[in-house]
């Protein structure tokens, strides 16, 4: 079984039918896609975790935080880039269709809607990176280290030190990843490197960052973006 494990340091200045993704073509010469997942910003919809000690109010206040830094390093990256909405397209939010393909999130749990979305994107581009907007820490610079790192190796992979990742890449489609995955706990992170292992492939590991779920994250790293 093959296993290299790259960890690069942050010296660097998160069954449904696949026709129901359909990817529009943004003029884009790039041979890479980066998708990101946000949930359409409503009040007690968005960071429950957060709200149950800051409220309803300010926790949307600071998905919205969260949210603009994602837009504005996604902005900084050369790819194509996809945005999947939770539950329906916004058409005039600040995810400007000149910059941004605009999606809706298919499946009946996060694995499935992951998977899909990667499925179509790697019909088109020979990588793809996926993100959410949960993770103040990160950086274009980090993307795009992530994007040189598939040039190496089939996946990458961003842990968050809650044992997610808070970014997943990889440069074919590997729907087994997805599969049989306790979403939403702090396994989800080590049952991925095992899946990759079992397919007997290489992956890369970025440097461990934080998601903002709580009131302590937020108190931590949300000195990082503006709120």
């Amino acid at each position: 079984m093959l296993e290299v494990v790259l960890k690069i340091n942050r010296s660097l200045t998160n069954s449904v039918v696949k026709e129901s993704i359909k990817i529009d073509t943004i003029e884009n010469s790039s041979n890479k896609a980066l998708i990101i997942f946000i949930k359409n910003a409503e009040k007690g919809q968005v960071k429950t975790r957060l709200a149950k000690t800051v409220g309803d109010d300010q926790a949307l206040k600071i998905y919205h935080a969260l949210v603009k830094h994602t837009r504005e390093i996604a902005l900084e990256v050369d790819a194509q880039r996809h945005v999947f909405y939770s539950k329906h397209i916004e058409y005039h939010d600040e995810w400007s269709e000149v910059y941004f393909s605009k999606h809706v999130q298919h499946g009946n749990d996060l694995g499935q809607r992951i998977e899909q979305a990667f499925s179509a994107t790697l019909e088109q581009r020979d990588k793809a990176i996926i993100i959410g907007s949960d993770c103040a820490s990160l950086s274009p610079a980090i993307i795009e280290q992530a994007f040189q790192q598939l040039e190496e190796v089939p996946f990458v992979i961003g842990p968050a030190m809650d044992g997610g990742y808070y970014l997943l890449g990889m440069n074919h489609y590997s729907p087994s990843l997805f599969e049989n995955i306790n979403w939403s706990t702090d396994t989800v992170c080590s049952e991925t490197i095992r899946k990759i292992k079992q397919l007997g492939q290489a992956y890369a590991l970025l440097e461990p960052l934080s998601d903002i779920d709580n009131e302590e994250d937020w108190k931590k790293y949300g000195f990082e973006i503006n709120d």
